[in-house]
């Protein structure tokens, strides 16, 4: 079915070619009966002649047909004209002769049959290697396809990557400042519970030569009691809880230190505690200066009389007097629940 098709095909193209190197149409039409006959292997007939040139009328490429075959015969028969030969042997050698050239002519068609058969075998070929290569094209255009599908894929990824690092980085720097934040803090916390130290030691220092100024009055006193022992026992006695009594402020003093650094510490987050509380309370005092302001501008609004205009020294006095007992009442109203 397809040699058929590429004969009909290799045909018309050759009819138009023909049409435009033979624009007469007798010409044409045996131009055409040769090219059926010789090349295609077909005996051409006036209808088929017609419907392939499409010119003139009927009778035209009958008679042209009728010419092309008596043209083949005449040609097809050799006369030998020598005075010598008989006339019977000249016309049996012409005709011998015209078989002869018949004989060739079929071979030669067979020849150009078999050698369009081969260029088709050759032309299907080439067609079957375009059609692979054709696959083989869609093939490499699928894949490359599914990689730049790939590609754009991993370039999304990359760009989510980035974006997250980004956002990474941010947090990093977000938990940077406020772990400095949280150094300079306890820095400054450091600070205070070594100055509270510092404070500590000196006390303690102060105890620690009280007491050494005991043990030596003691020490004193025992000299002078080798002496005068019986006067002096009471006045070691009195030393003594002198002594007992310095060691018990002293212990004291320590007790109270060590409850003065805890005191600071607790006052440290009482104080965290109370700034928030002052921050709550700045911002109720906030929206009541708001809403004591939109009252003001209420109360000017409705003060100012429909006919005339009272003029601001007279209005401002009674404005003022209410906003005044507004703020007063909000102030303690606020401190009522702090």
């Amino acid at each position: 079915m397809s040699d058929v098709l590429s004969d009909e095909t290799r045909l018309a193209a050759d009819i138009e070619r023909l049409k435009v190197e033979f624009p007469k149409t007798r010409e044409l039409y045996r131009e055409v009966c040769a090219l059926l006959f010789f090349r295609f292997g077909v005996p051409p007939t006036a209808n088929r002649l017609y419907n392939l040139v499409r010119r003139g009328t009927m009778s035209t490429p009958a008679s042209v047909l009728s010419e092309f075959w008596a043209e083949l015969r005449e040609k097809s028969r050799v006369r030998i004209e020598h005075p010598d030969l008989p006339k019977d042997l000249s016309d049996a050698a012409g005709e011998l002769i015209g078989t002869l050239w018949t004989r060739a002519t079929t071979s030669a068609h067979a020849e150009l049959t078999a050698l369009r058969d081969e260029v088709e075998a050759q032309r299907a070929e080439s067609e079957q290697k375009l059609v692979a290569a054709r696959d083989e094209l869609g093939r490499t255009e699928t894949a490359l396809e599914q990689r730049t599908a790939a590609l754009l894929a991993a370039q999304v990824e990359i760009r989510e990557w980035e974006r997250q690092q980004a956002e990474e980085a941010a947090t990093r720097k977000a938990l940077e400042a406020e772990i400095k934040r949280l150094g300079e803090e306890a820095f400054a916390r450091e600070r205070e519970l070594e100055k509270v130290r510092h404070a500590f030691s000196r006390d303690l220092e102060k105890l620690r030569e009280t007491a050494d100024r005991a043990e030596e009055r003691l020490r004193a006193s025992e000299k002078r009691a080798l002496l005068e022992i019986d006067r002096e026992r009471s006045a070691v006695a009195k030393a003594q809880k002198e002594l007992a009594e310095a060691g018990k402020r002293a212990d004291k003093r320590e007790a109270e230190h060590r409850r003065t650094v805890e005191a600071l510490q607790e006052q440290q987050g009482d104080a965290r505690h109370q700034t928030g509380v002052l921050q709550g309370k700045l911002a109720a005092l906030e929206t009541a200066h708001k809403s004591l302001q939109a009252q003001l501008n209420s109360l000017r609004g409705t003060t100012r009389p429909p006919t005339r205009r009272v003029s601001t020294a007279e209005s401002s006095p009674p404005v003022r007097r209410a906003a005044r007992k507004a703020v007063v009442g909000k102030t303690t109203r606020a401190k009522a629940r702090t």
